[in-house]
């Protein structure tokens, strides 16, 4: 028997986008309310991360967030139950595109903003590559196998586990396959180093140095907005200073540039998340 979940998103997937949206607008100003522990941690970050931003500011912030947190979750219905017709109509890639074409090893830098998805199910519709990126299992076998299968619709994707290790990651970036990697939020102590994220001492894993280091690959940023059509995914020039043999000042500088990109959409980036939960010796809890 089909998941009802699974089964409401393929039911709303046909509808009109402006409908999907007014739903999720409606549904994220409900669970601001609903969902207060997550309300504090977004608000938490935001007052840490935008100290010079007022109390209502910041509050008109995590309201825009939760909304964008709802739209994208809806939007999931059709990106994975839509037609291929549907989604070039609305997945506009734009940028250094030529960036991801031939088969140099790549890594693609791709922050948490809440239309991650959309950017990734835009590079295996409309690039064409293989790429390789990193799953964590869900708890729920049916929901597990929904995510998998719907994340590898389009193109190559293969899926590699955490438990998997760096190995079999960093020989398929030396195949020419490309890595969509998301190391922008707190996998806990292990493995973390502490460098700034808008001046704040913020566990981070050094894997964007390590992988592209080790794979010989070049990084290339790419951010996703969510737009009144669907979503804009923009392809950053490949950085040519990174990466060098220094984790901690490669890591250090990735965030200063994630920054950068969170500015220009800072409600669309995936505040409802503890990145600050594991702290330095000695530092009090943040949530």
């Amino acid at each position: 028997m089909l998941h009802p979940g699974i089964l409401f998103m393929r039911v709303i997937a046909p509808l009109p986008l402006a409908w999907l949206r007014g739903f999720g607008a409606f549904l994220g100003r409900v669970l601001y309310w609903l969902a207060a522990p997550r309300r504090k941690v977004v608000l938490a970050n935001l007052a840490l991360c935008f100290p010079g931003k007022s109390v209502a500011e910041r509050e008109l912030l995590a309201r825009q967030s939760f909304v964008f947190f709802a739209q994208s979750f809806l939007d999931r219905s059709w990106l994975w139950h839509g037609t291929p017709e549907v989604l070039r109509m609305r997945l506009r890639m734009t940028g250094a595109v030529s960036e991801l074409e031939g088969s140099a090893p790549t890594v693609i830098f791709a922050p948490h903003f809440y239309g991650l998805d959309a950017g990734a199910t835009a590079l295996s519709l409309q690039v064409d590559r293989h790429y390789t990126t990193i799953y964590t299992p869900q708890p729920n076998p049916a929901i597990d196998a929904w995510i998998r299968d719907s994340r590898r619709r389009f193109g190559h994707v293969r899926l590699f586990y955490r438990a998997d290790g760096l190995k079999p990651i960093v020989a398929a970036l030396r195949s020419g396959e490309v890595l969509y990697l998301l190391p922008d939020m707190n996998f806990g102590p292990q493995e973390s180093i502490f460098v700034p994220f808008y001046g704040v001492p913020a566990a981070t894993v050094p894997s964007l140095s390590r992988l592209a280091r080790l794979g010989r690959a070049k990084v290339v940023p790419i951010t996703t907005r969510m737009t009144s059509t669907g979503y804009e995914v923009q392809v950053h020039p490949a950085w040519t200073d990174f990466p060098t043999h220094d984790l901690e000042a490669d890591t250090a500088l990735m965030n200063l540039r994630l920054q950068d990109y969170i500015d220009t959409m800072p409600a669309q980036y995936y505040w409802v998340h503890k990145r600050f939960k594991t702290r330095p010796p000695g530092e009090p809890a943040v949530y």
